[in-house]
């Protein structure tokens, strides 16, 4: 008779034993992965986890309100603009400015509905009436509160004028391109643009990255990391004109270079603005990836340039 020590394990035994092998399996890689998304907040400052599920949800409503009913984008464009906003308004008031956010706001509206409604010369009409609202009311509320704690008023007048421009304007912009015929694409098309250009010169800055950009302006961005920005931008901007826009492929060399120099220079704008207020990010609103704004910096100026293409590039539609 066998030795009940000697018998071989049953079949429960084994499913146990797997499991278990299994589940150290799952902890090796989670502790991996956990070290390495350590390491990647470390060097950006970004948690990776946090700013892709952000990114996959924020992707997915633009998207969705593209292509199902255009219109529902004008929704998205306003509480984006909206947030954005109060977000550098917030921080510039903690730098020492007045800002009105009152008629921010209705500037804003103004401006959206306007470019939705109007034709573009009363949109331009809209623009100036919002512009000239922001400096009478900072002029008018200077005198109601007869003080002024450091720095002359035409700064806050100025800064609130940069606010409507950056903000409202060039968000009003992308409204002007929607609701042009296959408006929905262009806008659709220079937002993946504009994310795709971002997201290759983050991976090639992250693993080549080593000489700086604008070391005064933002010390993370290299040389390294824009040339991968080009090279995915070129080649994003070929593969959605001729797929996505139904123009020659060739055209699509100018529309990633354009729109990939716009979205560089809002960027580094917006590093400009920040590191001239001592702040890293707009707000910690989205984890991953700061604020809202600190997402649009690079789309915002991009709109207008995306505009100007559609009026140039349309001839060319070959479909």
């Amino acid at each position: 008779m066998t030795d009940a020590s000697e018998q071989p394990p049953d079949g429960g035994g084994r499913r146990r034993g797997r499991r278990s092998r299994a589940r150290a399996d799952f902890d090796r890689a989670r502790a991996d992965f956990d070290q390495a998304n350590e390491r990647i907040k470390q060097r950006t400052g970004r948690d990776l986890i946090g700013a892709i599920l952000i990114g996959l949800v924020i992707g997915a409503a633009v998207l969705l309100s593209l292509l199902i009913w255009k219109p529902v984008f004008i929704l998205f464009v306003l509480a984006a603009a909206g947030t954005g906003i109060f977000e550098i308004g917030r921080a510039l008031q903690a730098g020492g400015r007045r800002i009105d956010l009152i008629p921010q706001l209705i500037g804003m509206l103004a401006m959206v509905a306007s470019a939705w409604f109007l034709p573009l010369w009363q949109h331009w009409v809209v623009v100036c009436g919002a512009v000239v609202l922001i400096v009478l009311w900072r002029v008018v509320a200077g005198v109601v509160e007869r003080t002024r704690g450091g720095g002359a008023p035409w700064q806050d007048v100025l800064a609130g004028v940069l606010v409507q421009l950056y903000v409202p304007f060039t968000a009003s912009l992308a409204i002007i391109l929607l609701r042009q015929e296959s408006g929905e694409l262009w806008v659709l098309a220079f937002i993946i643009l504009a994310i795709v250009a971002d997201t290759a010169a983050y991976a090639t800055g992250l693993t080549l990255g080593k000489h700086p950009m604008a070391p005064r302006v933002s010390p993370k961005k290299t040389w390294e990391g824009f040339g991968g920005a080009v090279v995915g931008a070129v080649v994003a901007g070929i593969l959605l004109s001729a797929f996505m826009l139904g123009l020659p492929w060739a055209s699509g060399i100018i529309f990633g270079l354009v729109i990939l120099f716009t979205a560089t220079i809002g960027d580094l704008g917006e590093s400009m603005i920040k590191r001239d207020l001592g702040i890293k990010d707009m707000s910690s609103w989205l984890p991953g990836h700061g604020g809202v704004l600190d997402r649009l910096d690079s789309i915002l100026p991009s709109a207008g340039a995306a505009l100007a293409l559609y009026y140039l590039l349309t001839p060319l539609v070959t479909r």
